[in-house]
């Protein structure tokens, strides 16, 4: 369809099954993108694509997999002819692994979270590059960061496992923007604040914590933020709207990096 913005794009997205991906998925969808959506859970995937409709094929695999976000792009080569667009949104939380401060943080935790939010980034991301230098004709990136990883707090988030992948994610996407820039491959980073999201009960539900977000997430009368307020930046920057656009980090936080 003409006029729409991601009108015939293939694009991958990696955790597109809950969540923050789902939302994303469902607002380019309505953007004429043509998806393939990767989660861990079978139900999950089965359920996204019914409620996504034609034109989105699921892959099931855990994205801290090598071979998960391979065979994404696979899929869409062979379902949509090329690939235009990758979204990585899967991670989460190392708390339950023993994510912390940083003398409370076992070996276990940190490889955990690291293998978790930033091997995934690594493998999805390698998968999708690979691909659009065969195609020749450039792409977008679009990689899941937090504003943990550049705006810490330290009395209601100090998980700084996950604080350093959040960090890593941000400087493997600037590095390979610097790169793969000639290639017209470009690289650019959503930095959610807290949203609600699954990932985000603990927090949601801590009357401390919900009283700091209110004045540090200062717009629209204080308040997390919900997946589709961050929905528009990510069509902005798969789409060809940001065809100039390289190695850019996109804070979408309610104000959060900028109030103290």
């Amino acid at each position: 369809v003409m006029g729409l913005r991601l009108s015939n794009k293939s694009i991958v997205i990696v955790g597109g099954t809950s969540g923050l991906g789902l939302s994303a998925a469902t607002a380019c969808v309505a953007e004429g993108a043509r998806l393939v959506v990767i989660g861990r859970d079978g139900e999950k995937c089965r359920q996204a694509v019914a409620a996504l409709g034609e034109g989105v094929q699921a892959v099931v695999g855990d994205a801290a997999d090598p071979s998960t976000a391979q065979n994404a792009v696979t899929c869409a080569v062979r379902e949509y002819g090329r690939l235009d667009g990758l979204y990585h949104v899967a991670g989460g939380s190392g708390r339950k692994a023993g994510d912390g401060p940083l003398h409370e943080i076992g070996v276990e935790g940190w490889d955990y979270t690291l293998s978790t939010n930033l091997s995934g980034v690594f493998y999805s991301n390698q998968a999708a590059v690979r691909q659009m230098l065969k195609q020749e004709e450039g792409g977008s990136i679009v990689n899941m960061s937090s504003v943990l990883g550049f705006s810490p707090s330290a009395n209601f988030f100090a998980t700084h496992a996950y604080a350093a992948s959040k960090a890593a994610a941000i400087g493997l996407s600037k590095a390979c923007a610097a790169y793969y820039g000639p290639h017209r491959i470009r690289f650019n980073v959503i930095a959610p604040g807290l949203v609600d999201t699954p990932m985000a009960q603990r927090a949601l539900a801590d009357e401390d914590t919900m009283r700091y977000i209110q004045t540090k997430q200062c717009l629209d009368g204080g308040r997390a933020g919900v997946a589709t307020d961050v929905d528009q930046a990510t069509v902005y920057l798969l789409s060809d709207e940001s065809k100039f656009v390289t190695g850019q980090v996109l804070a979408v936080d309610g104000g959060w990096s900028v109030r103290g």
